[in-house]
C-alpha cells in the first residue's frame, strides 16, 4: 500500500474529508515558538534569581549561625543541591576558610573568621567582617 492510499484510508476511517481541517500536529512541520510570557518586576516575586553574595558566602553564613548544621540543611537554606553544598565545604576547607570536625557520625565547621577575602577588590576585608554584618542584621 503507497502512502496515498494509507492517507485515503485514514481519513475514510476518521470521518474527516478533505474539507474539514487536519487536527493536531502536523508530522515533519515545525510548530511556531510559544511566545514567552512578559516579566513583570513586582515588590513581592523575585523576577531575578542573582544575588549580591555568592553561594559560598550562602554556606559560610549558614555554618557560622550553626556550626552543627547538617549539608542537607544548609543545601535547603541555599537553595542549591547537597552535592553542591558538599563541593563548596571542600574548597572552603581546602582554602583554609573552614575546618571540619568529625564528632560521632556527624560534622562541626569552625570557620577561620581572620582569613581575608580573595578577591583583589575585597582582600581589605576579613570573613569575619562579612559574617559579622551579614549575621548582625539577620539577629
Amino acid at each position: 500500500m503507497n502512502i496515498e492510499a494509507r492517507k485515503e484510508q485514514r481519513r475514510k476511517t476518521s470521518g474527516n474529508d478533505r474539507t474539514k481541517p487536519a487536527s493536531g500536529p502536523v508530522r515533519g512541520a515545525a510548530s511556531a515558538p510559544k511566545p514567552k510570557p512578559p516579566v513583570t518586576k513586582t515588590a513581592d516575586s523575585d523576577v531575578s534569581s542573582w544575588t549580591f553574595l555568592s553561594n559560598h558566602t550562602h554556606v559560610l553564613v549558614c555554618l557560622a549561625a550553626d556550626p552543627e548544621s547538617t549539608l542537607r540543611d544548609v543545601a535547603a537554606r541555599v537553595g542549591i543541591t547537597e552535592r553542591a553544598v558538599q563541593r563548596i565545604v571542600a574548597e572552603l576547607e581546602a582554602a583554609g576558610a573552614l575546618v571540619r570536625e568529625r564528632d560521632g557520625r556527624r560534622n562541626r565547621y569552625q570557620l577561620d573568621l581572620s582569613l581575608p577575602l580573595r578577591h583583589p577588590l575585597e582582600q581589605h576585608c576579613r570573613i569575619g567582617d562579612v559574617l559579622d554584618l551579614v549575621l548582625r542584621a539577620a539577629a
